[in-house]
């Protein structure tokens, strides 16, 4: 009974997980696109959401590996594991390559590892459910 309390939980915590990294890229999707309309390479506040976001990610890699070593669910964990570690590395990438190209570009990189984190993350939680 305890352990499925706990596996119950760690979904739980899953789905907020997921919840707060869509909205933190939602924003800072919206906060980009503004950049970029207005033809501004990416500023210091932006770089502090990205590390805010990168900070959950963060914890959701760690959190990840415990519930998959503490679940008894059909999860391909290698997959599982890969996708972990894709989605936090995604953002310091594109940062890092945003502060190289300080121009529209590197605005527009930054968008697009954005929009990858988002898009990992809902396949993320599809592994999680079990598809494959």
């Amino acid at each position: 009974m305890a352990l499925c309390a706990r596996v119950t939980r760690l979904t739980a915590v899953s789905s907020w997980v997921l919840g707060a990294v869509l909205v933190l890229c939602g924003l800072t999707t919206i906060l980009l696109v503004v950049h970029l309309i207005r033809d501004r390479a990416a500023e210091d506040g932006m770089f502090v959401l990205l590390g805010v976001t990168e900070l959950v990610l963060l914890g959701q890699l760690v959190g990840g590996c415990v519930a998959l070593a503490n679940t008894e669910r059909d999860v391909d964990g290698p997959l599982f594991v890969s996708y972990l570690v894709g989605v936090a590395l995604a953002l310091p990438i594109g940062a890092f390559w945003s502060l190289a190209e300080r121009t529209r570009a590197g605005t527009a990189v930054v968008l697009l590892a954005v929009l990858t984190v988002a898009a990992l993350e809902v396949r993320l939680d599809a592994i999680w459910a079990g598809a494959s």
